[in-house]
């Protein structure tokens, strides 16, 4: 049997509506896994990361720390981010053995009992993994599986149908130490150290309480952030449409070329002009953008400024 000093992580971003009950819900889980023997009761907590949130977060969690043994809390100096406030509970805990959740609890924490076997058999990494994804919208479930296979198709390794829900043992943390990226996407990272790992399904919940922190605006940022931190396609794509629009417009002047020394049909004419203008200029600007998006993360690769800083910590 592996060590079982055992940690749960858990980021916030205005969560007062739902820490009561996500506290209440994880403490009683903790308990589970202490009478199943798979984790040490006494050496095990929560650890809830506040991600700079403006509401009545952090009270509530020092009242609860004050209660509870099993809880502590880390306060981040302001919002970095749900990837970075991941990476801050993570690289601050000194278990053997973590499980990270999101605080609204749609993952299905009882299945952490199925990780932790799975840990004690030997892997170093297990996904959750969504078989049921009813309480999501339309819109969410498909742009979801839209996102995993176009991730795929550029070539980077994903767990299709994962999250940030998912175990690490101490000997993957301390792999992940060595990724000092400030570009951070957990998703992408994770399957690249290599280990030992495998999958566990659940059903996903609805949200009961609060309100969600992934607008459309910030699904489509955190998309474009894993695309362009693991995969180079986008620019072999402008190089190859840059190469077809080339051959294009090569064929294109021959043809005037030869309607104009061989037939009577050259006429001037202002709306093929205007298209080839926009078209080429739309390709353009395309180009550019995708071009100036690897630049911005260079640009903030080479400042080496921290993912996370801590003003705050309770026991």
């Amino acid at each position: 049997m592996r060590d079982k000093n055992f940690n749960i992580i858990v980021p916030c971003f205005n969560e007062e509506e739902v820490l009561p009950e996500t506290i209440k819900i994880l403490l009683t889980e903790l308990n589970n896994l202490a009478s199943l023997n798979l984790i040490e009761k006494d050496s095990s907590k929560i650890i809830f990361i506040d991600d700079g949130s403006n509401d009545q977060t952090w009270e509530i969690l020092s009242k609860e720390i004050k209660e509870h043994k099993n809880i502590s809390g880390i306060k981040l100096s302001r919002n970095f981010g749900h990837q970075n406030a991941l990476l801050a509970g993570m690289l601050e805990s000194e278990s053997d053995v973590l499980i990270t959740i999101d605080a609204d609890l749609q993952d299905d924490s009882s299945v952490m009992a199925d990780m932790l076997r799975d840990y004690h058999k030997g892997k170093e990494i297990v996904y959750g993994v969504r078989n049921d994804r009813s309480a999501d919208n339309l819109f969410k479930r498909k742009s979801a599986v839209l996102f995993y296979k176009l991730f795929s198709l550029l070539g980077a390794k994903v767990i299709f149908n994962h999250a940030d829900f998912r175990l690490l043992s101490r000997k993957a943390i301390t792999n992940l130490r060595k990724y000092n990226e400030s570009n951070l996407y957990l998703r992408g990272i994770v399957p690249l150290l290599g280990l030992p790992s495998s999958t566990v399904e659940y059903k996903r919940f609805k949200r009961n309480k609060g309100k969600t922190k992934y607008d459309l605006t910030r699904m489509i940022a955190l998309s474009l952030s894993g695309i362009t931190s693991f995969s180079f396609s986008p620019l072999r794509f402008i190089s190859f449409l840059g190469l077809i629009i080339s051959i294009s417009s090569i064929l294109m002047i021959f043809y005037i070329i030869y309607l104009a020394l061989f037939t009577d049909k050259a006429v001037a004419g202002w709306a093929s002009t205007l298209v080839s203008i926009y078209f080429l200029g739309g390709i353009q600007l395309l180009s550019l953008g995708i071009i100036g998006e690897y630049l911005g993360k260079v640009f903030n690769e080479t400042k080496q400024r921290p993912n996370y800083l801590i003003e705050e910590r309770l026991e």
